[in-house]
């Protein structure tokens, strides 16, 4: 497991396909942390990896255990290719972690504006408020971010 957990890590999807052939069971097995295979090596950006835990089974919307899906992961990095890549894969846009954040609202509160326009044509939901009940606006406005706010103002009107 753990030469697995260290390919994930690397972005050696050579090895990492070549266990999950003979360990298939691994493409949703969480780690120490409680990350899935996808949202670890997400986590680094290894887009490559996307289709081969996903053509091994791997479930793209399960959550880690503060509740985050890679969508959010990758939205909360900014890593624009593989946001676009898990939404193509039918990633959910709007799922809420632990603390009521989405994707978007990720992607406002680290300033990610290509992320942002990308989860808002793909159907993300900015009315959403966190458990605090603040939107993806919200953060923008507290962050300081005029770009970010422009778009979501644009959209929600």
């Amino acid at each position: 497991m753990e030469k697995f957990y260290n390919a994930l890590r690397e972005g050696n999807i050579g090895t990492v396909g070549e266990l999950l052939k003979v360990h298939p069971e691994w493409a949703n097995k969480k780690d120490q942390r409680g990350s899935t295979p996808l949202i670890l090596s997400t986590y680094y950006n290894h887009v490559a990896s996307i289709p081969v835990l996903l053509d091994a089974g791997a479930a793209i919307d399960e959550k880690d255990a503060s509740g985050n899906t890679a969508l959010m992961g990758v939205c909360f990095k900014g890593y624009h290719e593989a946001a676009e890549m898990l939404i193509g894969y039918g990633a959910k846009v709007n799922e809420q972690n632990a603390m009521g954040a989405t994707a978007l609202i990720y992607a406002a509160t680290f300033n990610h504006l290509a992320v942002a326009k990308l989860l808002l044509n793909s159907g993300a939901d900015f009315h959403v408020k966190d458990a605090r009940g603040n939107t993806a606006l919200d953060h923008a406005k507290m962050q300081g971010a005029p770009e970010m706010i422009d778009l979501l103002e644009a959209v929600t009107g």
